[in-house]
């Protein structure tokens, strides 16, 4: 799931392949997969060519530090189970892979290509208690640690603050407060909610993720059966719904028209992730806030709006963030010294690595020990933007940038948890859950596209 990873352009698509393939096809020396204790491989699902050359600056001061030569190899994200699939037949596994999404740390997991024993070490080096938990969950299968979790993004109800003080209305942590804030400030210049709706789209599925998941909506549970047509699925779906038909606006609505009718300022209400915190800000000129007040003050949105991680439906249990978290992980018959670069990578270079794209790389190690918090307060200074530079908090008061990072306190994921990880990748062609959405917005009941969509993953998971 990456559609809020930045858009890369093709020619850097390109230059990142025909370097995998020149690496591939060069080899390792030893044939085996692994390495002298001297010398290491190492992957980035990662292909933008800033931030791999960012990377690069970090491996080299490891390098220097430790005296281990370190080949960085960059794979782009659509490519890395191909690119993976070939390696692992040639005997040609790196010995480290990095700014892993959970959907290819199950995947590696699937095919036995994780060595437990060197990630737990690094785990128990580190602390344990020094990672948000719900990180260490989602990067285990039982008592299995599969990856050293790194950095998080996280999916938000970004709100017009102003407006919402203006009418006396509450925070939008719960369904109701939505409701009630949408209904309250939908007029015929401004929306009260928007949220995708594009059938097909995996921002639309992440999109109803984030709100299945605070009303304990889950597409699986805990034996594997499909439930996405369950009760609490359906009021999830319902509730969505109600939004899309009487306080949004008209038409197909995907990651792109949501987020320019906020920026216009036509909207009260939209669900987007971290990515869009520097946009909002007015530092990505290919992406400026539209609305008239931004005009005179490209942040005006920026200042006047908050955040909510969690919003809380009526059947759920516990506040839940959708979001993701990226990993590194350590391959069987690996180096030596791969335990010595992911540690290094999670505590001096912990810092350089997280600086690379703040607004994405959301720290879920916030200190060097239990209760320290010196990485997070060091990523809330971080400068954030493409064409201009600044630190969120520049923008953003302490209540913003302590939802961002407590929001991976609260981190769940659909299916992973519950050891269904491939049923989860499968179904990311169809897109049954995106659809689902649609089906609704244009007159299916809910209860009818729930089960639709329950159906056509319990026949992708038939196939598996």
């Amino acid at each position: 799931m990456s559609t809020f990873r930045r858009s890369r352009s093709r020619a850097a698509a390109v230059l990142a392949t025909t370097l995998v393939a020149s690496l591939a096809a060069c080899g390792g020396d030893d044939g085996d997969g692994g390495g002298d204790a001297d010398a290491l491989t190492v992957w980035i699902v990662e292909d933008l060519p800033d931030r791999v050359a960012a990377t690069q600056a970090v491996v080299d001061d490891f390098a220097a530090d430790s005296g281990v030569d370190v080949e960085l190899v960059a794979v782009a994200e659509d490519q890395f189970n191909q690119v993976l699939t070939s390696n692992a037949a040639a005997g040609d596994l790196p010995d480290v892979i990095g700014a892993l999404p959970l959907g290819q740390v199950r995947t590696l997991s699937a095919n036995e290509l994780v060595d437990t024993a060197a990630v737990g070490e690094v785990i128990d080096n580190l602390d344990a208690a020094t990672f948000s938990e719900s990180a260490l969950e989602l990067t285990a299968d039982g008592d299995s640690q599969l990856a050293v979790p790194s950095e998080s993004w996280v999916q938000l109800l970004v709100y017009r603050k102003d407006l919402f003080d203006k009418a006396g209305l509450a925070a939008p942590e719960t369904y109701d407060d939505v409701l009630a804030a949408a209904e309250e400030l939908d007029s015929s210049d401004v929306a009260g909610f928007v949220g995708a709706n594009v059938a097909g789209d995996a921002f639309t599925a992440q999109t109803f993720e984030e709100i299945g998941l605070g009303n304990d909506c889950e597409m699986v549970d805990d034996a594997g059966e499909v439930t996405l047509d369950s009760d609490e699925c359906v009021e999830a779906l319902e509730f969505y719904n109600t939004l899309q038909q009487d306080y949004s606006v008209n038409g197909a609505q995907d990651v792109d028209t949501t987020r320019a009718s906020y920026f216009a300022g036509q909207a009260a209400m939209l669900i987007w992730s971290s990515f869009i915190l520097d946009e909002l800000a007015g530092l990505r000129d290919d992406a400026l806030p539209t609305c008239e007040e931004c005009t005179g003050d490209k942040a005006f949105l920026a200042e006047n709006s908050g955040v909510v991680t969690a919003i809380q439906g009526p059947s759920g249990s516990e506040p839940k963030t959708y979001g993701e978290v990226t990993s590194w992980t350590i391959t069987p018959d690996s180096a030596d010294s791969a335990t010595q670069f992911v540690e290094y990578m999670m505590t001096d270079g912990y810092e350089p690595w997280i600086a690379i794209a703040p607004e994405g790389k959301i720290p879920v190690r916030s200190g060097d020990s239990a209760g320290a918090t010196d990485y997070a307060d060091a990523w809330a200074k971080m400068k954030v933007g493409v064409d201009t530079k600044a630190p969120l908090s520049d923008f953003y008061g302490p209540d913003v940038l302590e939802a961002l990072t407590s929001g991976t306190d609260t981190l769940q994921r659909w299916a992973i948890p519950q050891g269904q990880g491939d049923l989860l990748g499968a179904i990311q062609g169809e897109q049954p859950v995106a659809n689902a959405v649609n089906e609704a917005a244009n007159g299916t009941s809910p209860d009818e596209a729930a089960k639709q969509a329950a159906d056509a993953i319990r026949a992708v998971q038939d196939s598996l």
